[in-house]
């Protein structure tokens, strides 16, 4: 017989992407897997509700929350309360995702006894021109990303430590716990992370993958990672384990430190200031190479690239720094 899926889209101020983002979940309806999907709007001061209700009087199985609190784990704990389904799959109003995503990730989720699964997440623009092209390849690019597999992608079945959008047994948050309400970024690692650390299993499936629509101005790629950055620490502060996360998430913080702790104390040993010339010198050197490549390989414009990826590191880390500030 066939069993329930709770699809959970949280969501607020997304009229740009809200629509692309439920015809594809839509287009998961079948016999084998009948869907509920759970919009959770964050009090959506723009077209985002108006769109949803012109789906919901077509697709009955769409249903709408209203989240006053405006942040993802409230939104996911309000969808999950909710949710009839038992299975519940996480998804996001910046992506489209295949036909067959639901019963691919129910099928391997049942198949792995996994705890959660989830898939290759590729970076995608809407509007396309040589800026958000650039923004594109550095936001899947090993060099801006570090070894996130869900981005850099697999050829195999893969345990790993997180996903993105994942598919989770409805049990798996009776058993793990539900999402922390205190965490406004982070919150999808840390609960994978608890789940990893209860002896929860988390694979990865190759050959698949969903399409994330990335921030399309470098004001907004900066904004998005210094918030990226500064909830890394934060995440940590919250949580009091540094195992929420991992190394890759402060490899920008200790970029910036690099530069920035030696100025502080060339007064009394004014050589350290080589430190901070030297690591700006070798980061420097190494993306002009991978520019230079990815310009030349990918027809990419050399320096919108170059930005790109000094945007994307200089607010992750800075990010990062200020949250440090922000402890107490």
């Amino acid at each position: 017989m066939p069993k329930l899926v709770s699809i959970i889209l949280p969501c607020r101020n997304e009229e740009k992407y809200i629509e692309i983002c439920i015809q594809s979940l839509i287009n998961n309806q079948s016999e084998n897997f009948p869907l509920e999907i759970i919009v959770v709007d964050g009090m959506s001061t723009d077209k985002t509700v108006a769109i949803v209700q012109d789906y919901i009087r077509q697709f009955p199985f769409i249903k709408l929350l209203q989240n006053p609190e405006k942040t993802v784990p409230y939104a996911m704990n309000l969808g999950i309360s909710h949710a009839k389904g038992t299975f519940i799959v996480r998804v996001d109003a910046h992506a489209t995702y295949p036909e067959n995503y639901v019963a691919t990730l129910v099928s391997h989720l049942i198949s792995l006894n996994a705890d959660n699964v989830g898939t290759i997440c590729r970076t995608e623009v809407l509007t396309k021109n040589k800026k958000t092209f650039a923004i594109k390849e550095v936001l899947s690019n090993r060099f801006g990303v570090g070894n996130s597999l869900f981005r850099i992608g697999i050829d195999k079945i893969t345990a790993v430590d997180t996903v993105p959008f994942g598919c989770y047994k409805t049990e798996t948050f009776a058993k793990y716990g539900v999402y922390d309400t205190r965490l406004i970024r982070n919150q999808d690692i840390e609960l994978n992370k608890r789940i990893i650390r209860g002896g929860g299993k988390i694979f990865l499936i190759p050959n698949f993958e969903i399409v994330y629509y990335a921030r399309e101005t470098f004001v907004d790629l900066y904004k998005n990672n210094y918030n990226n950055g500064l909830w890394n620490v934060l995440t940590v502060k919250f949580t009091n384990k540094l195992s929420s996360l991992s190394l890759r998430h402060f490899i920008p913080l200790c970029f910036i430190l690099s530069l920035i702790l030696p100025l502080f104390f060339i007064f009394l040993y004014p050589p350290l200031l080589l430190i901070s010339i030297s690591s700006l010198f070798l980061y420097l050197s190494f993306l002009t190479v991978v520019c230079t490549r990815l310009s030349v390989k990918k027809k990419l414009h050399f320096f919108y690239l170059l930005w790109s990826f000094i945007t994307l590191h200089f607010s992750y880390g800075m990010g990062s720094l200020i949250g440090i500030f922000k402890i107490k």
